[in-house]
């Protein structure tokens, strides 16, 4: 097998390119503007596996084998994810717009990014314990069908309750988190109640257009893969997504700095990166 070095750097950096081009015009899915270190990192790994000489070789399979193709599709979406990450955002989300949202009569939620589904559930959890699910309308979306069918599932491993319980605790949880699954077999499955208001859809930030019209939009820690463009666009996307005094919630490390829609929104929490739009 090929080993890659500094020496022929230019050379998978031209393999990658000629692999992005090809899996655009055949399968649709646009990465060329996903952060570069993601890309390379992730398709070198999917060489490794493959026990392949080259990318030039990957891509060829990745071509003629539309099975092989969907394992690469999972290799590049951002599956990174476990329930009430970032505790302390789950905490301020209910104390500062939990208020907010209580005063509508119908709420409708866009959850963009949402991989196999932890923070949905995340998320509809902290409004059934503040007594707002009822009214409330999820839409959570994927460009990774596969992921939204776990999702939709709501099944995960019991190995991860431990410290998914300990996230909910620190994030102002109103009881136990096993109140809200059962457990069988190594795995749990999440009460389907707490999703009857959730639509599960393909939607690719990247080609897509708006999705909805909507008061609240989650998607986080899935910018920090993107490049300023890419980023600049989503943003958009989301901005025109969102109502009058609509609230955005990023990641922790993420921001609305040096965008074209910077001026568009105030800073609610700048360390959980809560926003909210003017107008």
């Amino acid at each position: 097998m090929l080993v890659y070095n500094q020496e022929n750097t230019d050379i998978i950096d031209i393999e990658i390119n000629l692999l992005l081009q090809a899996v655009y015009l055949k399968y649709g899915y646009d990465f060329s503007n996903y952060t570069k270190t993601h890309l390379k990192r992730r398709i070198l790994r999917r060489l490794m596996l493959s026990e392949l000489n080259t990318i030039t070789e990957l891509q060829n399979k990745i071509l003629w084998d539309k099975e092989f193709f969907m394992i690469f599709l999972q290799d590049l979406s951002i599956n990174v994810t476990e329930m009430f990450r970032d505790p302390e955002f789950y905490l301020m989300f209910r104390e500062k717009i939990i208020p907010e949202l209580s005063t509508y009569a119908h709420i409708k939620i866009w959850h963009a990014g949402c991989s196999t589904g932890e923070e949905v559930y995340s998320l509809t959890i902290i409004l059934k314990e503040e007594n707002i699910l009822h009214k409330t309308q999820i839409y959570a979306t994927d460009f990774n069908k596969s992921v939204l069918e776990q999702a939709k599932q709501g099944i995960y491993s019991k190995k991860d309750m431990d410290l998914y319980s300990r996230n909910y605790i620190e994030s102002g949880g109103k009881g136990q988190l096993s109140d809200y699954y059962t457990s069988k077999y190594g795995s749990v499955l999440f009460d389907k109640l707490l999703v009857k208001n959730v639509v599960f859809a393909d939607h690719n930030l990247v080609t897509d257009g708006v999705f909805a019209e909507v008061h609240l939009i989650f998607c986080r820690n899935v910018l920090i893969y993107f490049n300023k463009t890419l980023q600049n666009r989503v943003l958009g996307l989301f901005n025109n997504s969102l109502t009058k005094r609509g609230i955005l919630c990023l990641g922790t490390k993420e921001s609305l700095k040096f965008n074209d829609y910077e001026n568009n929104f105030e800073i609610l929490d700048k360390k959980n990166k809560i926003y909210k739009k003017y107008k």
